[in-house]
């Protein structure tokens, strides 16, 4: 008899630390996107966050709804048509692009009255419906936007952008951050805040930026924040973020590896806390 409780007791613990498999979406923008789409980044990357968790924890299955340069207002117009399917974990990992593209902030109130996609809150509001619409018991991840300097695409750098040191249409990028945190302590969902706690900084985005002196024509390594109103002229000079200029993003925006492992790590710490982890994973 003694026996057998043993070997229930030890059968009930194994199982409650192997959960089986774990279906996580991920719905984003680029920084989604490019986890699959590595020719993108000029091969500077070499995985992405969602591939970084799931081939440290195999039992977790994710699918990349992350699109290329959509606002939050862009995903919520078109939450109908992305196929999204019944998963037991879904994470929203937007706002970078709405604070450049000048997508009004909106308030709270936006979110807990429903008013529609006309701001980020209430784009929010239509996105957490249609997964709750899909699973009523999953579980919901808040991911803020991370901070980001001078942005210069590596396909073509007349698409750039600068940094979040100042503001876009009167809107600070570290208010999309906090319309996050604020929604996820609404809901009681948990927030992954990569503007303010993951170490992530403008400062430290890339090691230097390289622009050409007007005056010599000569190219310089130049940190943040002294790079900041150096004229960069598209077409005409060299691409400002050579190799060995990539700090945690590579292109100013977009996470190098480093950053997606930043990004990974704090994804991880949530799923551990959740216990969606087989036993067999948890101490690599």
């Amino acid at each position: 008899m003694k026996t057998r409780l043993m070997a229930l007791v030890l059968l009930c613990q194994c199982t409650s630390f192997n959960p089986g498999v774990i279906t996580w979406t991920a719905i984003g923008d680029s920084i989604t996107y490019l986890n699959d789409h590595h020719d993108e980044t000029g091969n500077r990357i070499t995985n992405g966050y969602m591939a970084m968790v799931a081939a440290k924890h195999p039992n977790i299955k994710y699918i990349n709804q992350g699109h290329n340069g959509w606002t939050t207002e862009g995903i919520a117009r078109e939450i109908e048509n992305l196929g999204l399917t019944k998963t037991n974990v879904y994470s929203v990992f937007l706002g970078t692009n709405d604070w450049w593209s000048g997508l009004p902030l909106g308030s709270m109130d936006d979110y807990v009255y429903d008013t529609g996609f006309n701001t980020t809150y209430g784009a929010y509001r239509i996105i957490i419906k249609k997964i709750r619409s899909l699973n009523a018991h999953a579980k919901i991840i808040l991911i803020t936007p991370m901070q980001r300097t001078d942005f210069v695409y590596i396909a073509d750098a007349h698409n750039n952008a600068y940094g979040c040191y100042k503001p876009k249409n009167g809107q600070e990028l570290s208010q999309f951050a906090d319309a996050v945190k604020e929604i996820g302590r609404y809901e009681h969902f948990p927030v992954i805040d990569l503007y303010f706690e993951s170490d992530i900084t403008v400062k430290n985005a890339v090691k230097f930026k390289r622009l050409k002196d007007s005056a010599t024509g000569v190219y310089h390594n130049i940190e943040y924040p002294s790079y900041v109103g150096i004229p960069f002229h598209p077409g005409k000079d060299e691409y400002p973020y050579p190799i060995d200029a990539i700090g945690y993003t590579y292109d100013g925006l977009h996470p190098s590896d480093k950053g997606n492992q930043v990004i990974a790590d704090m994804i991880i710490n949530e799923f551990k806390k959740a216990g969606y982890f087989s036993v067999d994973t948890l101490s690599k």
